[in-house]
């Protein structure tokens, strides 16, 4: 649920151990996918370029003892995980027993504070996940949440993989899923068995402050039968005139998970065409021996891409972070 100049090179990574912060060899193959840069469990990052600290951070799913996991880089190249809680507290709406904070993502607004999306386990409904916003004046924080949840969808399974957008006219939106796959019948991610369920995602248009609900949400993208049993992880860019929603299909816990976009061209709420092969998906298993990669976070500008990929030969053995540097002509992305 991963900013700047639209340099669409290829660039050379040096990775290192992110705590020890030694070099390694890497494991990919070419300059534009690097990794892991990130060799811990580290899922679900996203990414923000902050000017005031003259570095990139990242934010990941809880792990290592940690609500929110913070990392950071100077230039792209080493990432050092800071070993901070980024939100030590979550929302009074949480269950507490088991907080199971997920794909947190960091904005910075126009007053130079920022906001934290991240979702947690409903206090309501123990069996779902609920959207949450946190602030903090710095981008390290401790971010501190409000009270109340920003969007759950009970009904429908829950709320997840929330980010922010900024629009080019300045206004701020935010995009998250549907869980619906979280009230399926079986079978793959919960979602393999008919009748299946609907994941939508969804794009909500907020003020100023980043969490202050303008108009209704929409939906702007949902799951098709090419797409297996959910689409999930979305991140929202604008770049040349065009709308990119990147996301993931497949099961994140099964090695048919993978990395898409669609585009806009008429508004933000679309309408969305999901790109097709051969452009699409842009990573899969196998590729430059990436194991069910996505849930991947772009750059404001589209610059850059944070993505997650499993360590070992499953899920089991966690999920480190890779860097992309996209490539965007017209509607097309390549990576």
């Amino acid at each position: 649920m991963l900013s700047h100049f639209l340099t669409l090179a290829f660039v050379t990574f040096a990775l290192s151990r992110c705590v020890l912060g030694f070099q390694t060899q890497n494991i990919t193959k070419r300059d534009t996918i690097r990794g892991p840069v990130i060799s811990i469990n580290f899922p679900d990052p996203s990414i923000l370029w902050v000017d005031s600290e003259n570095s990139w951070f990242a934010f990941a799913t809880n792990g290592n003892g940690k609500n929110v996991q913070m990392a950071t880089s100077p230039d792209f190249i080493t990432w050092t995980v800071t070993g901070q809680d980024a939100l030590p507290t979550v929302g009074a709406w949480v269950y507490a027993p088991n907080k199971a904070v997920w794909a947190p993502m960091v904005i910075q607004i126009a007053d130079g504070s920022f906001v934290m999306y991240y979702a947690a386990t409903s206090a309501q409904d123990s069996t779902a996940h609920c959207v949450g916003v946190a602030i903090s004046t710095t981008v390290r924080g401790p971010y501190t949440p409000q009270a109340d949840a920003f969007v759950c969808h009970l009904d429908l399974g829950g709320a997840i993989d929330a980010a922010g957008h900024h629009h080019p006219d300045g206004s701020l939106y935010v995009v998250y899923k549907v869980d619906g796959n979280n009230r399926g019948n079986g079978g793959s991610c919960n979602n393999g068995v008919p009748p299946i369920k609907s994941t939508p995602i969804m794009l909500q248009k907020v003020a100023a402050d980043g969490f202050t609900k303008v108009g209704s949400e929409v939906q702007i993208l949902d799951r098709d039968n090419g797409d297996g049993p959910l689409i999930e992880a979305p991140s929202l860019i604008y770049v040349n005139g065009v709308w990119f929603l990147f996301f993931s299909s497949g099961c994140y816990a099964e090695t048919t998970y993978d990395l898409s976009y669609a585009y806009a061209t008429e508004s933000v709420s679309g309408p969305y065409t999901k790109a097709q092969g051969p452009i699409a998906p842009l990573l899969v298993t196998g590729r430059d021996g990436l194991k069910a990669p996505g849930s991947a976070c772009a750059a404001k500008d589209g610059s850059k891409i944070l993505f997650h990929a499993w360590l070992g030969d499953s899920i089991n053995g966690g999920r480190g972070m890779w860097t992309g540097i996209p490539t965007i002509s017209g509607t097309t992305i390549t990576l």
